[in-house]
């Protein structure tokens, strides 16, 4: 009994480590690139803004978090935020927005897809709406890459978890 609470107690401590190395310290703003690189790596994509850059720290395409790092010309971070929100994918604009600017708001999609019948490519992203329910956001393109629709609906890939037997 006694080997049985050392192991698990052992056993408990490292997972604990583990995930305490999975924990970073988020950059603030006015840190410089090299200090935003040291605290979260090599970022997955760097999409140009202005003069600027953003760098996307994407947890996809499982993850329903995506963090960008807002990086002003003079080389120092303006803004370190998640992106997957209602309140960011309200920020793209129907009939204006293009692929370019979704890629420098919420970063790449989970899962892309095509409709055929209605000619538009759909690009999709998990996320949490109001931080509480497991969402997706897909957002449609015309051939010309603008944003024609956004909608959004329960994930699926937890749905079957939520319904195992059907609806």
């Amino acid at each position: 009994m006694k080997k049985l609470v050392i192991i698990s107690t052992l056993t408990a401590m490292l997972c604990l480590q583990g995930c305490a190395g999975l924990m970073r310290t988020a950059p603030v703003p006015g840190d410089p690139l090299a200090t935003v690189l040291a605290k979260y790596g090599q970022p997955g994509a760097v999409y140009p803004d202005g003069a600027g850059q953003v760098l996307e720290y994407a947890t996809g395409p499982m993850g329903q978090t995506t963090w960008m790092a807002r990086m002003g010309p003079d080389g120092r971070l303006v803004s370190f935020e998640q992106v997957l929100t209602a309140e960011q994918f309200g920020t793209l604009k129907i009939g204006k927005s293009r692929k370019a600017d979704v890629l420098r708001t919420v970063g790449r999609p989970a899962e892309t897809s095509y409709l055929s019948l209605s000619e538009l490519e759909v690009w999709s992203y998990r996320y949490k709406e109001s931080g509480v329910w497991n969402s997706m956001m897909h957002i449609h393109f015309d051939r010309q890459g603008v944003v024609r629709m956004l909608q959004n609906g329960p994930d699926p890939m937890y749905e079957e978890r939520r319904f195992p037997f059907g609806f």
